[in-house]
């Protein structure tokens, strides 16, 4: 133990931070700094300092440490393109992550899922349905994920001048969406032009703009290089290019997948010695070894200096950049000091957070049909049918990375506590979620015959789609091979619909599905992702009309398989709407309304902009429908003539509004030259003269054009072009 009389400089809060960091490590020997690059960080008793585990999650609430407020799953707050709910949502989880690990630490607990290293969010881009992990992203497009990932990572970490609230963790970097099972050795080919384009963009912004502490390297390989162990994307990109200061952690058991699975070399050692060389800072453990983990993980760093293949300078280095996170948490500092140290235990799970965790339903939801305005429903209905496998279903609530709620309410039990009067609500699984039978179709059809309305669920569930080994019936180790509605549900669909009741279809899911036949045949559609703890009541509130949706899809639906690329082609050649020529299911960035919005008076500062310069865009738009409503304007740039290929169309700007009934608000917009910059075949972000056009409405353009106004179903556009000179 340190004696009382002993100046301990790192102690000093009045200190500079380097100076309390570099006092740390001199005092720290070389068998005490090593097991500080686990995870599972032991104890050095004699400087006072507990045991740490770096391991937590919070991608949609705080994971896997008991009772928790669970928000709806990512890919459903982007769909919200509500950057203002998605800072409440990110609050309120940081509220509950200081709470639950000062309550932890007031009953002498330091185990995983207690710390304040939280390894979220997951910006990877969705650029293929069948990926079982894109339901944890901001969908597929880059601007629409940056923006999400900096709105998270800054209600994470807070404002304070001195101290982080949470250290968020942006992953998993980079280019990482599927195949789940060959991801420890999978080598992503990656064009310069794609990397740049497409799959760095919301990183950066995430270290740039969102000031992210940590950082989470991926599996896979990148043009060959281990992204854990890669000094491109670590030193070349992340530190120098970047300058980021903070530290990066590997994905759980990477660094073993270096030797074992890569192949790249031979020995942990080897792997060990390359990923601290190039960058890595902390190790997850996950995996390396079921018997004597640390041990064995600690022999390959001390294996590496032995050899000669590390030296303690650089081990230095890295405990540096892992000691920041700690004393920017306030660490070492008396708790009096750090003002998150005083949020109640009572913020976890509080009446305040499950409301938001509704209202956050509820802004996810995307209405893609709704002929003859069927929805909303009357509440005094009186024969209503619900039927299919996700109705009664709480997993379809969770999605991954969830914590535990205190009470939940499913689809099916909203649906009843919304009907009022004498009506009555029947159900009827009707079949099952993935196998092909019809065994439960005789009592659906029944219950069909006799209800005046039907509401149809179906879709996919969390069991189905995942990370690796947690989606215990998906087709591919978490990955889907099919996009189309599993099992027997479009039977299912197309038995009741032959009835010729009313029949409104509510679909879960966290990705694109296809449903041509729906599409086609049935006349109201809503799309309600995996809504969190208490989902049931926010669809029922929008199917009766006590919520009027405004979701946006932040992907893009497309008609079947044949329209989507190989997999395990990294090429964002024919994939998302930015490259996909093709006529999709549903586009992204569309969603209805109950209500209708005007476009007009779309002003633009000039009409030949000098490249460099940037342009201002104003917009009205006005609520002409009946009922007070929200929408997503959204700002798109098309390069009528470029030299080189570009995106068809990018998303470079969106707000959402609050309109009431006839009321007109302004919305305006700036361009920088980023902003209308194209990336070339070598990765440079350039500007070239030429024709740009600017589309601005409740959805992306289509190739059609009536009088310089773009047209989407009952979704208005208004468009202009410049030019750059």
């Amino acid at each position: 133990m340190v004696s009382v009389d002993e100046k301990l400089l790192y102690l000093d809060y009045n200190l500079p931070l380097e100076e309390r960091i570099d006092d740390l490590i001199s005092r720290l020997t070389l068998d005490e700094k090593i097991p500080q690059f686990l995870n599972n960080a032991i104890a050095i008793e004699r400087l006072n300092l507990p045991k740490y585990d770096w391991w937590n999650e919070a991608l949609h609430g705080i994971g896997f440490a008991g009772i928790a407020t669970v928000f709806p799953q990512a890919i459903g707050l982007a769909a919200s393109f509500d950057l203002e709910l998605m800072s409440e949502v990110a609050k309120a989880i940081s509220d509950e992550g200081r709470a639950k690990h000062h309550e932890a630490v007031r009953n002498d607990q330091r185990k995983i899922y207690q710390g304040l290293t939280f390894w979220s969010p997951n910006v990877n881009i969705f650029r293929d349905p069948r990926w079982g992990r894109g339901q944890e992203t901001y969908g597929e497009d880059p601007y629409l994920t940056s923006q999400m990932g900096v709105t998270f990572i800054k209600g994470l970490q807070g404002d304070h001048p001195k101290y982080l609230k949470l250290v968020a963790t942006p992953k998993h970097y980079v280019a990482y969406s599927g195949l789940e099972h060959e991801r420890h050795f999978f080598d992503a080919k990656v064009s310069k032009k794609d990397l740049y384009e497409t799959y760095l963009p919301a990183f950066e912004a995430c270290i740039k703009e969102g000031k992210a502490e940590g950082i989470m390297g991926a599996y896979n390989r990148v043009n060959g290089e281990p992204c854990c162990a890669s000094k491109f994307l670590l030193q070349d990109v992340l530190r120098e290019k970047w300058k980021f200061k903070g530290h990066v952690v590997s994905d759980c058991g990477a660094i073993r997948d270096i030797f074992h699975d890569h192949k790249v070399v031979e020995t942990g050692a080897e792997a060990a010695a390359m990923a601290i060389n190039a960058g890595c800072d902390l190790f997850c453990s996950l995996g390396i070894s079921l018997k004597k983990k640390k041990k064995i993980r600690w022999d390959w760093i001390n294996n590496a200096i032995q050899e000669g293949l590390l030296t303690e300078d650089a081990i230095d280095k890295a405990l540096k950049r892992l000691l920041r996170a700690k004393f920017l948490l306030g660490m070492f500092d008396p708790p009096e000091m750090v003002p998150y140290t005083k949020i109640p235990y009572e913020v976890n799970d509080s009446e305040a957070h499950r409301l938001l965790a509704i209202n956050a339903a509820r802004k996810t939801f995307v209405l893609l049909k709704n002929e003859e305005n069927i929805l909303p429903l009357k509440k005094d209905v009186k024969n209503l049918a619900v039927i299919g496998p996700t109705a009664d279903n709480k997993d379809v609530l969770l999605g991954n990375y969830f914590g535990t709620p205190s009470r939940y309410t499913t689809i099916l039990q909203g649906i009843k506590e919304k009907v009022t009067g004498n009506g009555e609500v029947f159900f009827a699984e009707g079949c099952p979620l993935k196998e092909k039978s019809e065994e439960g179709f005789g009592e659906a059809i029944r219950i069909a015959k006799e209800a005046d309305i039907v509401i149809m669920v179906l879709g996919i569930s969390p069991r189905l789609e995942g990370e690796q080994g947690q989606a215990f019936e998906s087709d591919l180790f978490g990955d889907r091979i099919d996009i189309g509605l599993p099992g027997s549900q479009n039977s299912l669909l197309k038995e009741i619909h032959e009835i010729g009741k009313p029949i409104v279809l509510i679909l879960t899911g966290g990705s694109a599905l296809s449903f041509e036949y729906a599409k086609e045949k049935i006349p109201a559609i809503l799309f309600a992702w995996y809504p969190g703890e208490e989902g049931g009541k926010a669809v029922a509130d929008v199917v009766f009309g006590d919520y009027n949706p405004a979701g946006r899809l932040p992907v893009t639906f497309y008609k079947n398989n044949d329209q989507i690329p190989d997999i395990r082609d990294y090429s964002m050649k024919g994939r998302t709407y930015r490259y996909f020529y093709g006529e999709p299911l549903y586009p992204f960035g569309f969603g209805l309304s109950y209500t209708n919005f005007h476009y007009e008076n779309l002003d633009i500062s000039t009409d030949k902009v000098k490249i460099g310069e940037n342009v201002n865009i104003s917009v009205e738009i006005e609520n002409i429908g009946n009922i007070s409503g929200e929408e997503v304007v959204q700002l798109y740039l098309s390069h009528s003539s470029p030299k080189y290929i570009v995106p068809i169309r990018e998303l470079k700007g969106f707000r959402k509004l609050v309109l009431n009934k006839n009321e007109k608000k302004n919305v305006k917009f700036t361009l920088t030259p980023h902003d209308y910059s194209t990336v070339n075949m070598e990765g440079n972000r350039i500007v070239d003269p030429g024709e740009i056009m600017i589309t601005i409405g409740g959805s992306q353009p289509e190739f059609r054009e009536n009088n310089g106004n773009f047209v989407h179903g009952t979704i208005e556009l208004i468009g202009k072009s410049l030019i750059f000179e």
